[in-house]
């Protein structure tokens, strides 16, 4: 039988509830694989191509070392510009984000998980960020206006999807015309055992 959408959603948000509350649990690990306590934190960080400077930013509250790629190194942020984060997590990539967006830009981050929006929006009161918000809501039904972004990031998130074709469809609605698109995920390069496909867990494992 194949995996219900609801049932995927429910099992990612209370793996990473988990991690906002600072419960990882047994065997956990970061998207790139292997252990991730705070100590690796940064060492991953600049595996992943993020600067000293960046990792600086609240390791272990912002940036929980969930990542696989550092999407702000890629994006071309001006100042003045709109970002949407896709699974935004406690921040971290939102807040890097805000400061090449500057006052006069902003950064929403979006994510599914309650306690990830209620870490995030602590930590952006902790840091003193006023360019960034943070909404709840499922990446594949974007609670954002038409032609509102300017770029779309995202860091090992649309993986998690189930239905990565209408993640890509929101994010050709809400950005607008000559919108850019910068994600950092892992993909698979062969056919994936029918035991994996059908198994809910293996989203979150």
């Amino acid at each position: 039988m194949k995996c219900q959408d609801n049932e995927i959603h429910d099992l990612v948000k209370e793996k990473y509830a988990a991690i906002a509350e600072g419960n990882r649990g047994m065997g956990a690990s970061s998207c790139c694989g292997g252990p991730s306590p705070l100590i690796n934190i940064q060492t991953i960080g600049k595996v992943l191509d993020y600067q000293d400077a960046d990792l600086l930013l609240a390791p272990g509250e912002a940036n929980l070392g969930l990542g696989c790629g550092n999407p702000i190194g890629m994006a071309d942020l001006k100042p003045g510009e709109t970002v949407l984060d896709l699974g935004s997590g406690a921040g971290f990539d939102a807040f890097l984000a805000s400061r090449q967006v500057g006052p006069s830009g902003q950064v929403i981050g979006m994510d599914m998980t309650v306690e990830m929006i209620e870490k995030a929006r602590a930590n952006a009161e902790g840091l003193n960020i006023h360019n960034v918000e943070f909404r709840l809501g499922k990446i594949e039904s974007l609670p954002i206006e038409d032609g509102s972004v300017d770029v779309v990031i995202s860091n090992c998130v649309i993986n998690l999807s189930p239905d990565k074709a209408a993640v890509f469809g929101e994010i050709h609605r809400v950005l607008r015309p000559g919108g850019r698109i910068v994600i950092s995920d892992i993909l698979r390069s062969g056919e994936i055992p029918k035991a994996l496909k059908d198994n809910p867990a293996a989203y979150t494992g």
